[in-house]
């Protein structure tokens, strides 16, 4: 298992085919076999840096399992990847074989930092 944010896989990937290591490194995640990939939607990616990340989900495609966290809907993924077919056909491929979980609410970070302060300040009452 392998877990990271998107912007810090798509760095890494950007490090090493700078530093001539890119298919070492793509070996490496097509073989791990759940990839977690949070917070895809955060960061905007360079072209190279989508196109890198899409090669990763690719090579990735029925063959191992990969989970990715984002605050976007989908119609928006072209804002992060910046090319309309890269996203499409990136979407074609994650949405194939998927279990899509849509969670709508309050941030459970937020949630839990409110308790925390609400605890707190109860603490300090006589």
């Amino acid at each position: 298992m392998a877990f990271t944010t998107a912007a810090a896989l798509v760095h890494d990937l950007m490090e090493a085919r700078d530093e001539r290591r890119l298919r070492i490194l793509q070996k490496h995640l097509a073989s791990v076999k759940l990839l977690i990939l949070d917070e895809r939607g955060y960061v905007p990616f360079t072209a190279v840096g989508g196109e890198l990340l899409f090669e990763v989900l690719s090579q990735r495609y029925e063959r191992g399992r990969t989970l990715i966290t984002s605050n976007l809907p989908f119609d928006e993924w072209t804002s992060v990847f910046g090319s309309e077919r890269l996203t499409g056909a990136l979407l074609d491929r994650l949405t194939h074989h998927v279990h899509i979980l849509e969670m709508n609410g309050e941030s459970f970070r937020l949630t839990s930092s409110r308790k925390r302060h609400k605890d707190k300040e109860a603490s300090k009452m006589p």
